[in-house]
């Protein structure tokens, strides 16, 4: 818990963002077109479709993520970051990833990572239903 606070306390001082707008765009950024089914989008950034809403919404009023409907089936919405959001996110991310840094890997030798990079692919499945 301490880590996501840490966090999210550098991207709103810094970039005046929310972590879970930051996850949000670039998730959207890696994605191809910078579009997804929001379904999808909160699988990939851990949370619940309805708090996804709330917060796309809200980046839709900064005009930072735009969304429409699926061509393919109705019931369903795609997300796509905006040119907008993604310049958001690309003044963001150097400060975020030195944070990052700063917390995390400026602690740890290259032995270390490699046992958390270990570590982490054994937990995961577990974590995301992936068993």
């Amino acid at each position: 818990m301490l880590l996501p606070s840490a966090l999210d306390r550098q991207l709103r001082e810094d970039a005046g963002i929310p972590h879970a707008y930051y996850q949000i765009l670039a998730t959207l950024s890696d994605s191809p077109n910078r579009s997804m089914r929001m379904t999808e989008l909160a699988r990939l950034t851990g949370t619940t479709t309805t708090r996804l809403s709330h917060a796309v919404a809200n980046l839709e009023q900064r005009g930072w993520v735009r969304r429409h409907a699926c061509p393919t089936d109705r019931r369903g919405q795609i997300a796509n970051l905006t040119d907008a959001g993604f310049t958001v996110l690309e003044a963001a991310a150097p400060g975020h990833v030195a944070e990052v840094r700063r917390l995390i890997f400026d602690h740890l030798n290259s032995d270390d990572v490699a046992r958390l990079h270990a570590i982490t692919d054994k937990i995961r499945p577990a974590l995301t239903g992936d068993r």
